[in-house]
């Protein structure tokens, strides 16, 4: 699953596709164009209605999906974690 800044960039470039300002959007949504925008910018935190009435209104979708965990590899352990030197 994608990231709020992820998803916000989706969200930004599908609206953009459609020809849609935020204003527009907000206006066809009756979501407010500052909410619109802490979405694009990654930053919102809200209601999940209105997140979901959002991706719908610009053709996109929530997919929910295992999360995905990844070990660093024991070579790159030293990068992680350098010792002062």
């Amino acid at each position: 699953m994608a990231n709020r800044e992820a998803i916000g960039k989706k969200v930004s470039a599908s609206r953009k596709y459609l020809g849609l300002t935020q204003l527009q959007l907000s206006t066809q949504t009756r979501i407010n164009k500052t909410t619109i925008s802490e979405i694009e910018n990654g930053r919102f935190t809200g209601s999940f209605d209105i997140f979901e009435r959002l991706l719908d209104s610009v053709g996109l979708q929530f997919e929910v999906t295992e999360k995905k965990q990844s070990l660093p590899k024991w070579d790159e352990i030293h990068d992680l974690f350098p010792e002062d030197e």
